[in-house]
């Protein structure tokens, strides 16, 4: 089957070559890149250099070769304008920006600053996160899969949510590639190493999906205020989410152990044993933990990922592999890296 990489020369778009270029289904045809068109893939990312041959195209002439599948790694709101053609096709879609993760389309003015152009296939597509939506994953033609912040927050939340919870306060800690290979004040490595600091504290819009999809869970509304922080780490996500519930942790450990117990890449921690990003780098694997404080009372869910992988790429690729058909772990089931 043929994939197309729109997107491809920044760093989510080489996890998702770097998944791709070993994949027994799935043979990478078509790579976009506006800054790279014309050079071949090494350019951009010399680790792949004699694992694939293909050469960047601008967007526009991606649009008119043939392929079956499109990912789309594109900045937040250029999808929008390039998906409808795509489906038009018959090509099934993976968006890894936030065009299409929300179901309500007033709140693309609130969070992103413009109007939707297609609200008709807000709700149609489906939210990419394989552990709530797995069955509707299989049948759709386009898939919103989740940013890595979510996707953390959820993990670490949904058993909260099941056992009562309907307000969680999320702490996310997240690597520098998390904010993409174009550096900036707050990104540039001298500026990031060292440093743990909070941003979007006033409300990040990635708890605006985390709530919608807590609530769809339960039929109810569940409400998340997320605060990220930024790290100096590379690569990983950590979301620390707590909830005032009055259970105690062996309640905790049968909540999850029950949500997770059919999860090819969700692991359980132990109880007194907590999750750590290092043993997730490189994999599509989340770790998830938990905690209680009777005392308050509080409640909490850890949740560690790969933001590149389960928290992007890796993600993404799961749900492709169940819109063709496949078994969602085929071309991931690998270890994480150790020592990282």
């Amino acid at each position: 089957m043929r994939v197309a990489v729109f997107g491809a020369s920044g760093y989510t778009g080489g996890e998702l070559l770097r998944i791709l270029v070993s994949h027994p289904a799935f043979t990478v045809t078509v790579i976009t890149s506006r800054e790279y068109a014309g050079k071949p893939v090494y350019m951009a990312h010399p680790h792949l250099k004699g694992l694939l041959s293909l050469k960047f195209v601008k967007l526009e002439e991606a649009l008119n070769r043939e392929f079956d599948y499109a990912l789309l790694a594109l900045p937040h709101g250029i999808s929008k304008d390039v998906i409808p053609s795509l489906l038009e096709k018959g090509i099934g879609v993976v968006d890894l920006g936030a065009d299409f993760r929300l179901k309500d389309p007033s709140l693309y003015e609130t969070w992103y600053g413009w109007k939707h152009p297609n609200p008709e296939l807000l709700e149609e597509a489906v939210y990419g996160l394989p552990e709530l939506h797995r069955d509707e994953i299989r049948d759709a033609r386009l898939v919103a899969s989740p940013g890595c912040n979510a996707t953390a927050t959820i993990l670490a939340s949904a058993p909260l949510v099941k056992l009562g919870a309907r307000k969680v306060l999320a702490d996310v800690k997240v690597g520098s590639s998390e904010a993409g290979s174009k550096p900036s004040r707050g990104t540039h490595h001298p500026e990031r190493s060292g440093a743990i600091r909070p941003y979007s504290a006033s409300g990040h819009r990635h708890q605006v999906e985390a709530s919608q999809e807590l609530s769809l869970l339960v039929g109810e509304e569940v409400r998340v205020s997320m605060v990220p922080h930024s790290v100096g780490s590379v690569r990983g996500a950590f979301a620390s989410a707590h909830a005032e519930l009055e259970v105690d942790e062996g309640e905790l450990w049968r909540a999850f152990a029950r949500f997770y117990s059919n999860e090819p890449f969700v692991r359980v921690m132990q109880r007194g044993s907590y999750p750590n990003v290092k043993n997730v780098l490189g994999s599509n694997f989340a770790d998830v933990g938990f905690a209680s404080d009777p005392s308050l009372p509080r409640a909490s869910g850890f949740a560690a990922i790969d933001n590149l992988m389960k928290g992007a790429a890796g993600q993404a690729i799961q749900s492709l592999n169940l819109m063709a058909g496949l078994e969602e772990t085929t071309g991931l089931m690998y270890p994480p890296l150790s020592p990282a």
